[in-house]
């Protein structure tokens, strides 16, 4: 049974109420060699919503998921994060990240609970956790339903399991934003819908969602916003008018389609 985590953390130095804007884009412009990979990008989303950016193969998702987290600084135009430049924010609790292949990484030999403690390091370092902290990790086990699997070595775990495991070491470190770059790659068809339901309940408990999804029909089904994208913006809005325009056509192809569980 799954619970729910709400931050307890009240020494950061700026709260995020419901409306607040955390991610502003202003006509940024990037690319790798001449060429722009994104290019006029312009876009806020306010703490609270659950946003899906979707796109074609090499549309520029990735790379505008690293402008906005700072990994990459735009060549024009500018990127805020939490009101401030996304290159310079640097407190990483309020950020949890689940990279795109967290799901099939087999390579860390340590328990579900050490991957979780470890969302504990920016608030304690790397220093002996206190009670308190250990109270927030399990708690965070039980807000993903994996506190039955805490003391389970991560490469025996399913690929669902690993993405929830991930998951509950950013709401450890009592994650704002959650962003999720591609997170069911690899992940089998029941446990997709665990996920999606585990990330509805994080939205609802107050935790703004980004994500990047290859699945369009999980996406329709889920996400509140989204955003259409093929190195420019070509639709942001309410999932159903996404369903009805023609962006997907004109983004993805005409032979494009959307194949939804209400359909």
């Amino acid at each position: 049974m799954m619970g729910s985590l709400r931050r307890t953390d009240t020494t950061n130095t700026a709260d995020v109420n419901p409306g607040d804007t955390i991610i502003e884009l202003s006509n940024v412009a990037f690319g790798y060699t001449a060429a722009n990979v994104v290019k006029d990008i312009s876009l806020s989303i306010d703490a609270g919503e659950y946003v899906a950016v979707v796109g074609p193969n090499g549309s520029g998702k990735s790379t505008l998921m690293k402008l906005i987290l700072g990994l990459l600084r735009p060549d024009a135009g500018e990127a805020r994060l939490f009101d401030e430049p996304s290159h310079a924010f640097d407190d990483g609790s309020r950020i949890g990240y689940v990279a795109q292949h967290a799901s099939t990484s087999k390579n860390m030999p340590i328990t579900v609970r050490e991957v979780v403690k470890m969302g504990r390091f920016p608030h304690v370092g790397f220093g002996r956790l206190s009670e308190e902290d250990w109270e927030i990790v399990d708690r965070s086990l039980d807000a993903v339903g994996m506190t039955a699997f805490a003391d389970r070595r991560v490469t025996r775990l399913s690929g669902g399991q690993r993405q929830r495991a991930f998951i509950a070491r950013a709401l450890a470190g009592e994650a704002d934003l959650l962003v999720l770059d591609e997170p069911t790659v690899g992940v089998d068809a029941e446990s997709v819908d665990a996920f999606y339901d585990l990330l509805e309940t994080l939205n609802h408990d107050g935790i703004t969602i980004l994500l990047i999804e290859h699945d369009l029909g999980a996406v329709v089904d889920r996400a509140e916003r989204v955003v259409c994208l093929n190195r420019e913006v070509y639709f942001d809005g309410p999932t159903t008018e996404f369903a009805e325009s023609d962006a997907l056509s004109r983004a993805f192809g005409a032979t494009a389609s959307v194949l939804s569980d209400s359909q």
